[in-house]
């Protein structure tokens, strides 16, 4: 077990009153910053620190997109898809990308450099298309724009 990590865990635990449950998302949220995604070690790391089963954190990381459930590229693009952004071409923003990338949404770069996803709303439904590079948003994102935010990405490769 990394001891660096189940100190962490145990000072978010800390935080919360009713302890263990409440905890499991910030205890998640360190084990993906620690190892990149969640393995399945990542999660008895987490289970054990948090006296709970691996299942139970597994189950809880699998509802929200923000947990990795395999390894991911360097670096994550998400395409919103929600309405509003498919009004302003979502679908041809995400098909840009899936040329440009040479993989399909959910899946990683040839290269492992770059993973890219689809993502139901990332709440700029005024500012379509959205797109999150590496947790950082670009807006009004046009198919014509997907070149572009991939060079520089490779710059920072």
């Amino acid at each position: 077990m990394n001891a660096t990590l189940h100190d962490a865990i145990q000072i978010e635990r800390a935080k919360y009153p009713e302890g263990s449950a409440s905890a499991v998302l910030p205890a998640l949220r360190l084990a993906q910053e620690e190892y990149g995604w969640l393995s399945p070690d990542a999660f008895r790391e987490v289970a054990d620190a948090l006296e709970l089963t691996p299942a139970y954190c597994r189950s809880v990381a699998s509802f929200y997109d923000m947990f990795d459930l395999e390894p991911v590229g360097r670096h994550r693009i998400e395409v919103c898809t929600n309405v509003s952004c498919a009004l302003y071409g979502a679908q041809q923003v995400l098909e840009a990308f899936e040329a440009e990338l040479g993989c399909r949404a959910g899946e990683t770069s040839p290269d492992g450099n770059v993973t890219l996803r689809t993502i139901e709303c990332l709440g700029g439904c005024g500012w379509g298309t959205v797109v999150a590079v590496d947790h950082r948003y670009r807006l009004h994102v046009q198919p014509e724009d997907v070149a572009t935010i991939v060079e520089e990405l490779d710059g920072d490769s």
